[in-house]
């Protein structure tokens, strides 16, 4: 068997792992690689090539999904996605987008609600939310930035709503001439895929 050969295989096994992490338990796609990587590989050194990408991954849940939630999956995804709408026609003036897997169809029952907002100020966001008596928690992540080809920190606020965990990504207005298309869906876009879903 060459190594090739050897190197897909694992990265399949991996790949499919760390799906089963992500559909079950809600693990984040990074830290599902890696505790797959580990109980597959112990502790020996990863090649980068047996590394899944997030596709893979992505690929792996939907598969995992139909399998074994078939019966609830897809009510679970329509019934975040309408709590997404809500969302975001609240913070309607703050250009919020839908991204993650409530967008790509992969959302399951440990599946929170992220949206991108896009805004001059984002002490504006804070205030909004104060007012609206929402309580909520303030974390910075890591966000790649393509323009810049790099990592940088992005203010997230979070908060429970209807049961749900909201996390709102808070981006710069120019910010939102970056991205892919794909990657992310507006209030319109989400409104649409419900409706697809229903039909």
């Amino acid at each position: 068997m060459s190594s090739l050969n050897e190197s897909d295989s694992l990265r399949a096994e991996i790949a499919a792992l760390a799906a089963r992490m992500i559909a079950e338990d809600g693990a984040d796609y990074g830290s599902a690689k890696r505790r797959a990587a580990k109980q597959l590989l112990g502790n020996q050194k990863i090649r980068g090539d047996v590394m899944p990408d997030n596709q893979e991954i992505e690929q792996e849940v939907r598969e995992y999904n139909a399998i074994f939630f078939g019966d609830t999956q897809p009510q679970r995804l329509l019934e975040l996605r309408k709590i997404a709408v809500e969302v975001m026609q609240e913070l309607e003036k703050f250009n919020p987008y839908l991204v993650g897997a409530a967008l790509n169809g992969t959302a399951g029952e440990h599946s929170d609600i992220h949206l991108h907002l896009f805004t001059d100020n984002s002490k504006d966001v804070t205030i909004f939310l104060l007012n609206k008596d929402i309580r909520f928690e303030v974390s910075e992540n890591s966000a790649g930035n393509r323009a810049h080809k790099r990592s940088e920190q992005v203010e997230t606020l979070s908060f429970m709503y209807k049961q749900e965990g909201v996390h709102l990504a808070l981006y710069n207005q120019d910010d939102i001439k970056h991205g892919g298309r794909n990657e992310r869906a507006s209030i319109a876009a989400v409104k649409a895929l419900i409706t697809e879903s229903q039909e």
